[in-house]
C-alpha cells in the first residue's frame, strides 16, 4: 500500500511501482483525488483517514508494508506506526523530521516483539546522506564528529513547504555528546567540497541528526545544507525564526505554501541533481570526507521507496526499527539510479 498516494511524492511512488510491475494499493484520505490516479495506472484504491488507530489498522490488514508518504509526519506518522504494529504491517517512510525518525526508531523492541520491520526516512530524507555518512565513518572508526552536507536543486513540493514552515518554530538542531540539542537558526556555516567544487552551506535541522549517530555511533552531527541567496538567506532564517514561533501564524504560512508550490515537473526533476558531502573527525585532529551526486531528490525517492519494499517484501530486512544503512548496507545509496560515488580522502 502506498498512503499519500494523490501527493507528490506519494505519486512518483505510485508511477515508479507500477514501471517496474509493482501493483500498489492506493490509499489516502480523498477519493475524488485517489480514483484518477488509480485509473490511470490501473490500480485499486482504499480511501481512509489517520484519525484512528484501530480504523487504519483494520484497512491495512490485508497488507505486507506500507509505504507511508503523508506528510507533515508528525501528526501522522504515530497513528499509521501503532497501526502497523497492531496489524503486522511492515512500515516504511519517507519523513526528514528528527522527533519522527527519533519516535520511530524507539520503537525497535516492539517492532521485534510483533514481527514488523520500521524503516523510515527511506527517501532523499535520509538515504544519501546516511549511508555516505555510514562510508566515511566506516574509513575513520574512532571519529567523534560528522559534518553532513547537501544541496538538493529542483525545487520543493507542497508537502516539503508544509513540512519546512512547520518546523521553522523550532530553529536548528545539531546532536552533541550523544544527544539532540536545540541551537540558534543558520547557528554554523562551513564550506563543503561537493564533486562540483566548494560551496558555503549553513546549519539545519535535518533528519541525519537523528540517524547517523544511530548508524554510525558518531556522538557529534551537525547537518547543513546550501541556502539560495547564501549569506543573506541565512540571516532572513534567523530573522524568520522568531516570529515563526507563533502557531498560528505558521499555520498560515504551511497552509499558503500548500497552496502555492507545485513540485518540479518532470522535465525540472530530469535535468537538476542532488549533490552530498560528508566530513569525519577524530578527537586528534584525523579527517575523513566523501561525496555523491545523484538524480533530483524526489526521483531518488520513488527509487529508493521501490526497492525498499522489494527489500522487505523479500524477507531481507529483520524485524525491527532500522536507519537505512542499517536495514541496506552502506553501500544500498549506490543500486539507485544514478548515484556516483566520488573519491574518498583522509588525512
Amino acid at each position: 500500500m502506498i498512503y499519500g498516494a494523490n501527493g507528490y511524492t506519494g505519486r512518483l511512488v505510485a508511477e515508479v511501482a507500477a514501471q517496474r510491475g509493482h501493483r500498489p494499493l492506493l490509499a489516502g484520505r480523498d477519493a475524488r483525488k485517489l480514483a484518477p490516479l488509480a485509473g490511470e495506472l490501473g490500480l485499486e484504491h482504499r480511501t481512509f483517514a489517520l484519525s484512528d488507530v484501530a480504523v487504519v489498522a483494520d484497512a491495512m490488514a490485508d497488507i505486507d508494508v506500507v509505504a507511508h508518504c503523508a506528510g507533515p509526519f508528525s501528526a501522522t506518522a504515530r497513528t499509521v506506526l501503532d497501526a502497523c504494529l497492531s496489524s503486522g504491517t511492515h512500515y516504511v517512510d519517507i519523513t526528514g523530521e528528527i522527533d519522527v525518525l527519533e519516535a520511530v526508531l524507539a520503537r525497535n523492541s516492539a517492532a521485534q516483539d510483533a514481527g514488523v520491520v520500521l524503516l523510515p526516512g527511506s527517501g532523499f530524507d535520509v538515504v544519501p546522506t546516511d549511508c555516505l555518512a555510514a562510508m566515511v565513518v566506516e574509513r575513520l572508526p574512532d571519529a567523534t564528529a560528522l559534518d553532513i552536507a547537501f544541496r538538493a536543486g529542483g525545487g520543493l513540493s507542497p508537502g516539503t513547504a508544509r513540512t519546512a514552515i512547520e518546523g521553522l518554530g523550532s530553529g536548528g538542531r545539531v546532536r552533541r555528546d550523544g544527544l539532540i540539542t536545540s541551537v540558534p537558526s543558520g547557528w554554523r556555516r562551513r564550506t563543503a567540497d561537493f564533486a562540483t567544487g566548494p560551496v558555503t552551506v549553513t546549519s539545519i535541522p535535518w533528519g541525519d541528526v537523528s540517524t547517523a549517530f544511530h548508524s554510525t555511533g558518531v556522538t557529534d552531527v551537525v547537518t547543513f545544507t546550501q541556502l539560495p541567496g547564501g549569506a543573506a538567506a541565512a540571516v532572513m532564517q534567523r530573522l524568520a525564526g522568531p516570529a515563526s514561533r507563533i502557531p498560528g501564524l505558521r499555520r498560515v504560512l504551511a497552509a499558503a505554501a500548500g497552496r502555492r508550490v507545485s513540485g518540479p515537473d518532470e522535465e525540472r526533476r530530469g535535468r537538476s541533481r542532488s549533490q552530498v558531502w560528508v566530513q569525519a573527525r577524530t578527537d586528534d585532529g584525523r579527517v575523513a570526507t566523501g561525496s555523491l551526486t545523484a538524480p533530483n531528490g524526489y526521483a531518488l525517492t520513488a527509487d529508493s521507496v521501490v526497492r525498499v519494499v522489494e527489500r522487505v517484501r523479500a524477507g531481507s530486512v529483520p524485524a525491527g526499527a532500522h536507519t537505512p544503512s542499517q536495514a541496506h548496507g552502506a553501500g544500498f545509496v549506490l543500486e539507485l539510479d544514478g548515484v556516483t560515488l566520488h573519491e574518498f580522502a583522509s588525512g
